[in-house]
């Protein structure tokens, strides 16, 4: 055979359709061309300098590196790079076929939209075809490590190659990109530094652009913690995050071997951008594959609720050239999420047990975020559920944060439930009716401002075997009371002969106060929860609590609120004044008009709203009936 004169191959068919697929589609992305055609120079230079160790005719005469050099006036790029280069065998293997069946599934699939499947070209990988999305002609020159001449390899991406023999070559390849019409920014130094920055600075050869080299930030996670200096960590991180801070709140440093391999760093920052009005966070984690970025916001990495750490992963079981199946299966990524979320979660509660306060400061910052993760990540709610902290009764303000191990170390023997109370802010729900039974006996209720809290709580259920409940249900069972229903006669009559009596004038306060109110509450009862108030407002059994539903009518307008128990204190000044008039019927429309205001007072207490122009009217007309005659209740 004349190796002067060119040899004309026929690309695969499915290459062809491939070829024909970059040439003509649009797509949005054409730089992951330049990282695809690095990462395979990356590749040729690893080969090599494992071939320098075992084999005499591969020896390392100069650095191994990979050079760019663009050509603005003749519109050509070339990447280079002196690694193993390729023989003539290698040219019409490499080059000429599609050897797995990833590559076969993402053309059968690329013909349904074009647009759309093309675009994941270089999430998936077709190496050295990419270079077809930028040019219009390409050249390969290389020469193999095996032998003293060299060859070049010649296409304009239409079906077909040339290959012929090329003397005067150094060892390695160089990939000569003839530009298409309009992509001149692809000979520009800053637009290719700005490209290699983004994708490969990692790259463990020099890349030069020009006599500049490019790629000077160490990827750090790949050496040992012992050897890194907080310096080294601070750097990476403001590399990373770019968000003006010098020092992350803390940094994780994670190595895994098995059951598959990948080294990470993740950063959690010192500001929650979101509590500043930035809307919400969506940066997601750097992954890399040998050091090469694959993608800079894969959100598959980190549970939603984490969403505000930054940092890299990088493993070697995640080749760049992932077939189609391995990310739409996205098993590994599951199995590195489990992961690291375990070790982010497992991290934090160790701040929390060895700092308090600190935790407390990152808590304040992030928390929000973090209890999002209860409702979705069941796997690991125990574990979050310890990271939770709520304001307390034993607190004298929402900045006296406390967990539900503290609550419930804090807690009576016999206490069965976990307690809390929603409301507007500390302040108000410190001065809700329904503490006064706890206040009394010390027990502790959590104070919840925050809605989402109570969302979160609700949500949770139960802690340690025991049942988060609202203090405005009638589900409430304090410490010492029967948890079971008495079922027998005995225990029946026993309850009864214990049961303080009710006076008749106190039947019938209660019974007007039904009548007014029949059309806004379930039922109107005696209360034996209240000390000092004259009433509240109950939760019926199985709804949920007051504040809950004023967030979710909040959000829909059409959401059924349920009727509660307003529960009436027979021992307040108020109602047994009230009492003392129930015999006379001229007073029942002046009870009933009490019984009115007081259920408003109670809704006003709860936050639940209510029509300000009734009660405005009610009090009105009760100040003119008191002003024009003075009532007993006031004598």
């Amino acid at each position: 055979m004349d190796q002067k004169t060119p040899e004309k191959f026929t690309f695969q068919a499915e290459i062809k359709k491939l070829l024909d697929l970059l040439s003509h589609s649009l797509y949005q992305n054409r730089e992951i061309a330049i990282r695809e055609l690095i990462s395979n120079a990356s590749d040729a230079l690893d080969k090599f300098r494992f071939l320098s160790l075992t084999e005499e005719t591969a020896k390392e005469e100069q650095p191994l590196e990979i050079r760019l050099e663009p050509d603005e006036e003749n519109k050509v790029l070339a990447i280079s790079d002196n690694g193993v280069g390729m023989t003539h065998a290698e040219l019409i293997e490499n080059i000429g076929t599609i050897a797995h069946s990833g590559s076969l599934d993402f053309l059968k699939n690329a013909a349904g939209d074009e647009k759309e499947e093309v675009s994941l070209i270089g999430k998936f990988g077709v190496g050295f075809y990419s270079a077809f999305m930028l040019a219009d002609k390409v050249e390969v020159l290389t020469r193999s490590y095996q032998e003293e001449s060299g060859w070049k390899w010649e296409s304009d991406g239409t079906g077909a190659f040339t290959i012929e023999a090329q003397e005067g070559l150094e060892r390695g390849t160089s990939i000569r990109l003839h530009l298409r019409k309009d992509l001149d920014e692809y000979t520009s130094d800053t637009r290719l530094k700005f490209i290699l920055k983004k994708y490969s600075t990692f790259v463990p050869y020099p890349i030069k652009l020009g006599d500049e080299l490019v790629n000077d930030q160490p990827p750090i996670w790949l050496e040992p913690k012992t050897q890194l200096t907080q310096e080294q960590y601070d750097g990476f991180y403001q590399y990373l995050a770019h968000n003006g801070e010098e020092q992350a709140r803390w940094h994780l440093h994670l190595s895994s071997d098995s059951p598959f391999q990948f080294h990470s760093i993740l950063y959690c920052p010192q500001t929650n951008l979101e509590l500043m009005g930035f809307g919400r966070t969506e940066h997601g984690i750097s992954l890399c594959a040998k050091r090469i970025l694959v993608q800079n916001d894969n959100r598959d990495l980190l549970p939603e609720y984490l969403r505000f750490i930054y940092g890299i992963v990088d493993s070697a079981d995640l080749p760049l050239n992932i077939s189609r199946e391995s990310l739409q299966d996205n098993t590994i990524f599951r199995k590195i999420q489990k992961v690291l979320t375990k070790r982010v979660l497992s991290h934090l509660a160790s701040i929390a047990k060895d700092d308090e306060e600190k935790y407390l400061e990152f808590y304040r910052q992030f928390g929000s975020s973090l209890r999002e993760g209860i409702g979705t990540d069941f796997e690991n709610r125990d574990a979050i559920a310890k990271l939770l902290r709520f304001p307390s009764s034993k607190g004298t303000s929402e900045n006296e944060l406390v967990s539900l191990e503290t609550y419930l170390g804090r807690a009576e023997e016999n206490q069965k439930q976990i307690y809390y109370l929603g409301g507007h802010d500390f302040n108000t729900i410190a001065k809700n009716p329904n503490l006064e039974i706890f206040r009394k006996k010390g027990i502790e209720v959590f104070y919840l401002a925050d809605p989402m809290d109570e969302i979160v709580l609700s949500n949770l259920a139960k802690f340690e075997d025991h049942d988060i409940i609202s203090i405005d249900s009638s589900e409430v069972k304090l410490p010492g009371e029967s948890e079971e229903k008495a079922d027998s006669e005995e225990a029946s009559e026993k309850k009864e002969e214990h049961k303080e009596p009710v006076s008749l004038e106190f039947e019938k306060v209660l019974s007007l106060f039904e009548e007014e109110l029949k059309d806004d509450v379930e039922s109107v009862t005696k209360s034996d929860r209240l000390t000092d108030s004259p009433c509240c407002l109950v939760m019926p059994e199985g709804a949920i609590s007051s504040q809950l539903q004023k967030v979710l009518s909040m959000n829909n307008k059409d959401f059924p609120t349920t009727k509660r128990i307003l529960e009436i204190n027979p021992d307040a000044e108020l109602i047994k004044r009230l009492c003392t008039l129930s015999s006379n019927t001229d007073q029942h429309a002046f009870i009933k008009q009490c019984g009115r205001q007081l259920f408003w007072n109670a809704s006003l207490m709860t936050g639940i709203a209510t029509s300000p122009d009734e009660i405005t009217s009610n009090i009105q007309s009760m100040m003119e009936e008191l002003a024009q005659k003075r009532s007993p209740i006031i004598t």
